[in-house]
């Protein structure tokens, strides 16, 4: 593992930062009195555990466009589908604790008047299922997208146009309430997750540990990946594509392995996201929201993967900060947020410390 790390200083500040989270936050929560200056509340471990998940996204889109060149916009729609494959784990955990008390439909099905779950609901109520189907869905999806895609050598700006589409497309088709996902009001209302209620302080910080987990073995992954043979050649495939192709390697096989594994990465932040906040909705699959995730990356430094963590964690915490206390300007906020690095730090604000580097 070490290896990996070898000259990546903010990888191993990342995972440092996360180590001690992961030991230190559960002890101030649980064994720290509330009354006490130390004590973190549980809000504040479950909006650290929802920035992890957005870290570990972040990452995932870093890798396919700062390091492969493909300008993504539909990576929120992969983080949706892993999302909704968790939610529809938790609502069949439900049970007759439901508005209606019906213990085999959701409570959205029995208000739509729907006599017998769907077909594909089957098999969700059990976790191991559910975990399968959060990589499985939005990999499979990624994997036919891509390979019709790349297959055709559609690049640039026409397949990021692609990627938003197909979002927009599964948006639209999600708030439809006879997809069986709940429309509109998508899947909330959760009550436990293997057998623990999501209401205790306990589950929340096993969640919050999660996803600091998946983060810190999602950033190894992509950094074993980034620091391989495979790695230097999607660097050359960013830069001169035709070249690389004229040498004989299949850039349209490259392409799509990374670009699934990407997509696994985002269904695995959405499964994560999803018991901490309580629901999901097809707002999730908003084209905004894909473009926001590129906004983060953009701001913490494309091509580094512990600047994507960075942008994901300054830009959701200042949208929580700006939202409670002036939500008329936050967009305006992050607009500008995002000239100003474009203009001043290209390289976002991971590029700071590689500008430090090169002029000690």
């Amino acid at each position: 593992m070490f290896y990996l790390l070898k000259g990546d200083r903010g990888g191993q500040i990342l995972l440092l930062l996360l180590s001690i989270a992961v030991v230190l936050i559960p002890i101030l929560n649980l064994a720290v009195p509330e009354g006490h200056a130390l004590h973190v509340s549980t809000f504040t471990v479950t909006l650290l555990g929802k920035y992890l998940a957005f870290a570990l996204l972040a990452v995932a889109v870093d890798l396919v466009w700062g390091y492969m060149g493909i300008l993504s916009l539909g990576h929120g729609a992969f983080f949706a589908l892993g999302g909704y494959a968790m939610g529809m784990y938790l609502m069949l955990q439900i049970g007759d604790r439901g508005v209606y008390g019906n213990p085999d439909l959701p409570d959205f099905m029995v208000f739509l008047n729907w006599e017998e779950i769907p077909w594909f609901w089957n098999g969700f109520d059990n976790f191991w299922f559910a975990m399968v189907m959060v990589a499985l869905v939005p990999g499979l999806l990624a994997f036919v997208f891509g390979a019709l895609a790349f297959r055709s050598r559609v690049t640039g700006v026409y397949l990021s146009i692609m990627t938003q589409a197909l979002t927009y497309a599964l948006m639209l088709a999600f708030f439809r309430n006879e997809m069986g996902f709940g429309g509109n009001n998508g899947l909330t209302d959760f009550k436990d997750i293997l057998g623990f209620s999501l209401q205790s302080d306990s589950t929340r910080v096993a969640l919050f540990i999660a996803s600091a987990v998946a983060l810190g073995l999602g950033y190894l992954a992509c950094r074993a990946i980034v620091v391989s043979r495979l790695g230097k050649v999607m660097v050359a495939i960013r830069d001169t594509e035709d070249r690389v192709r004229f040498i004989g390697y299949r850039v349209d096989h490259i392409k799509l392995a990374i670009f699934t594994f990407s997509a696994v990465l985002a269904g695995i932040a959405g499964a994560l996201y999803v018991p901490q906040v309580g629901i999901i909705n097809p707002g999730e699959f908003s084209p905004l929201r894909s473009i926001e995730l590129v906004v983060w990356v953009a701001i913490g430094g494309r091509a580094t993967l512990y600047g994507a963590v960075l942008g994901a964690f300054i830009v959701n915490y200042s949208k929580t900060y700006l939202t409670g206390a002036a939500p008329e300007v936050w967009l305006f906020a992050l607009g500008a947020l995002f000239v100003l690095v474009t203009l001043y730090l290209p390289n976002g604000l991971a590029g700071l410390r590689k500008k430090k580097e090169a002029t000690a």
